[in-house]
């Protein structure tokens, strides 16, 4: 079954409609529905042309506290040679809409949806848009963590399409990860998958750890449990997951429920207090 991504196009509802929406924050998690990635909600960015963006999560008191994400939408010529401007910031990249010309460590890579690019601290990457297509990707940020006597990760630049999904154990294929990182590398500090559950499919167990996580839903709808709340989510809508936020979830079909899912991995836990 070939992948399906949801990307925001943005606009505005008319004055007829109703402003009843579901979105939801709270200090354990926050669903922000598709309907609220409007024109008026986009941000800019500094040496980036012909580009906007919707700001999904960032570090914030009673938020997101390890990453920050960010859905780009790119038009046609559009991009940048000085993308990210903190050189200790590593990066996740995921195309849903469109083909970008990602240039990294001397090399050409062009990117179509589905590609998945890791980019580690001060790789000097670049980012363009030569189509003559809008271009709609996903960025997670993250402050990396070195630590003594591990090296920096690599680059890395594939495909969802190229990976085969691992089945999670006793589910008959029906939940499956697609891993873009081996989970036993200990250089990598954070982890973005793609989840995906079969019509029918189930979390059947709440889920409480340490992991923080964004969800993008790219496909489908579920519902959701959240805490102590039972909330519907469909393609386009974006929850946060505190820490600890107790988790679940049923696909609804008719079709496969998924999801791009950010987590922070692999280190010790901070003894300074961040709050």
């Amino acid at each position: 079954m070939s992948a399906k991504y949801y990307a925001p196009t943005g606009g505005h509802p008319g004055q007829e409609q109703l402003l009843t929406d579901r979105a939801v924050f709270t200090d354990a998690y926050a669903v922000i529905p598709k309907g609220t990635m409007r024109d008026i909600v986009t941000s800019f960015l500094p040496f980036w042309e012909g580009t906007r963006l919707w700001v999904l999560s960032r570090p914030l008191s009673g938020f997101a506290e390890t990453f920050s994400q960010y859905i780009m939408e790119v038009a046609p010529g559009g991009g940048s040679d000085k993308p990210e401007n903190d050189d200790g910031a590593e990066g996740v990249l995921f195309i849903v809409e469109g083909t970008a010309t990602l240039r990294v460590n001397g090399e050409v890579h062009v990117m179509t949806p589905g590609g998945y690019a890791f980019l580690p601290p001060q790789c000097g990457w670049t980012l363009h848009n030569e189509s003559d297509e809008m271009l709609r990707f996903h960025w997670v940020r993250k402050a990396f963590e070195p630590v003594e006597g591990l090296p920096m990760p690599e680059v890395i630049v594939t495909n969802e399409a190229d990976i085969a999904p691992t089945v999670m154990p006793d589910t008959d294929g029906k939940w499956a990860t697609t891993r873009f990182v081996d989970p036993s590398d200990l250089r990598h500090d954070m982890h973005v998958t793609v989840v995906t559950f079969e019509p029918g499919a189930v979390i059947p167990f709440a889920e409480t750890h340490v992991m923080e996580h964004g969800l993008y839903v790219l496909e489908g709808k579920a519902v959701y449990r959240l805490n102590q709340d039972w909330v519907e989510v469909e393609a386009g809508d974006y929850m946060w997951l505190r820490a600890f936020c107790p988790q679940a979830c049923y696909a609804g079909g008719p079709g496969r429920f998924r999801y791009l899912l950010y987590k922070d991995v692999n280190r010790h836990m901070s003894l300074r207090r961040t709050f």
